[in-house]
C-alpha cells in the first residue's frame, strides 16, 4: 500500500525520534442501536509526553477509525493524566467522542498500552 495524504485523516507528527509515546487500540461503542447497529475500530499512537507542570503529563491522541457502509469516524484530542500501575509503569485513559459522520457519533473509553513494555 502507498502512503497517499489525501488518504490521511490527520497528518502525521512523529518527527525524528520518540521518547515517550503510547498505543492505543479499540472499539467505539454502538451507535443508530435501533436504525442500524454498528460499531467501528480504531488504532493509534500518541503523540509525545505534554507536561502538565505538576510532575504528571498527557499526550495527544488521534484516530481514524475504520470503514462502515459509507463512513469513518474521527478522534482528535487529549488522554487523562498517567495511571500508576506498578513497576514504574503508567498507562493513560481516554472518554470521548467521535466526530459525526453519517448522521450519528460514536462514544468510545480506551486504556493506552504501557510505553516500553520490555524496556528497561
Amino acid at each position: 500500500m502507498e502512503f497517499s495524504e489525501a488518504n490521511c485523516c490527520h497528518v502525521c507528527r512523529c518527527g525524528s525520534q520518540q521518547r515517550h509515546v503510547h498505543e492505543l487500540v479499540g472499539s467505539v461503542k454502538i451507535a443508530e442501536a435501533n436504525t442500524d447497529p454498528h460499531n467501528h475500530r480504531f488504532a493509534t499512537v500518541s503523540g509525545e509526553a505534554i507536561p502538565l507542570g505538576n510532575g504528571d503529563h498527557v499526550h495527544e491522541v488521534c484516530f481514524c477509525t475504520d470503514f462502515y457502509e459509507g463512513h469513518f469516524h474521527e478522534f482528535h484530542g487529549r488522554s487523562g493524566g498517567a495511571i500508576d500501575v506498578g513497576g514504574g509503569r503508567h498507562v493513560h485513559f481516554a472518554e470521548a467522542q467521535t466526530t459525526q459522520e453519517d448522521g450519528h457519533r460514536h462514544c468510545f473509553q480506551v486504556a493506552s498500552l504501557i510505553q516500553d513494555p520490555i524496556g528497561d
